[in-house]
């Protein structure tokens, strides 16, 4: 492990930053009702490495995962993205940069319940450009990356929690992201099966993935590289 993540670390010096935020502010609403969720957000993210924010409800943590995700788009500053300005994509735009560039994986883990695990993670896709014969097959490889090779053509009612969020990690892998983006991926799971997600996350990290994680458990985000901590839509520690 030690020596994956000199390797990792290696790998982000020589590529730079996945993430560069700047002086990033999201209001909602306007005049007396604006709501300022973000604050002048600075946070730079550099390749292969694993961040946790952490921070009270409403700091402004799962505003700025939008962002970063291209779910939602920043009032003022910007955001690059693996070397791309997406400050100020157009939806079109944005949904493309999803399905190239970033992987999800939620609290809930958003599986279709009469679909099979497969079809499951070959969904992010059916908006590529991967030809048709190809997606199937690299759907069985993301899910033989997360142990889940002999249970391809199981539904989600037929697997446990674990195995879910590990489908729903493997359909985040599948596109090869430049960028993991976790919002509470244990939140579901009990402590011995969550355990066994985080490990999976660390042995992605291990191999050189770049993972931004959200969670409010402290025994989760001492797991990262670094924690950036927020408040009142501002990022208080670690920015870079």
């Amino acid at each position: 492990m030690v020596a994956l993540r000199a390797a990792a670390q290696a790998m982000s010096v020589s590529r730079g930053p996945i993430v560069r935020v700047v002086g990033l502010e999201r209001v909602y609403g306007e005049g007396d009702v604006a709501v300022r969720a973000l604050r002048g957000v600075n946070l730079t993210v550099q390749a292969g490495e694993y961040v946790a924010v952490m921070g009270p409800s409403g700091c402004g943590k799962s505003t700025l995962l939008n962002v970063l995700g291209c779910l939602d788009r920043p009032t003022a500053g910007t955001y690059e993205l693996d070397g791309l300005d997406a400050s100020d994509l157009d939806r079109d735009a944005r949904a493309a940069v999803r399905s190239e560039r970033l992987g999800f994986v939620f609290q809930d883990f958003h599986l279709l319940p009469r679909t099979t695990a497969v079809e499951n993670v070959e969904l992010p896709l059916l908006y590529g450009r991967t030809p048709p014969a190809e997606q199937h097959r690299l759907a069985i490889e993301a899910l033989a990356r997360v142990g889940l090779g002999d249970r391809a053509e199981h539904t989600p009612r037929e697997l446990s929690g674990g195995q879910q969020q590990r489908v729903a990690i493997a359909r985040a892998l599948v596109t090869e992201p430049a960028l993991l983006l976790a919002d509470e991926p244990t939140g579901n799971l009990d402590s011995e099966t969550g355990a066994d997600v985080l490990a999976l996350l660390d042995e992605l990290h291990g191999k050189g993935l770049t993972i931004v994680l959200v969670t409010h458990d402290p025994e989760v985000g001492a797991r990262a590289d670094r924690i950036v901590r927020m408040r009142d839509g501002r990022v208080v520690e670690g920015a870079s």
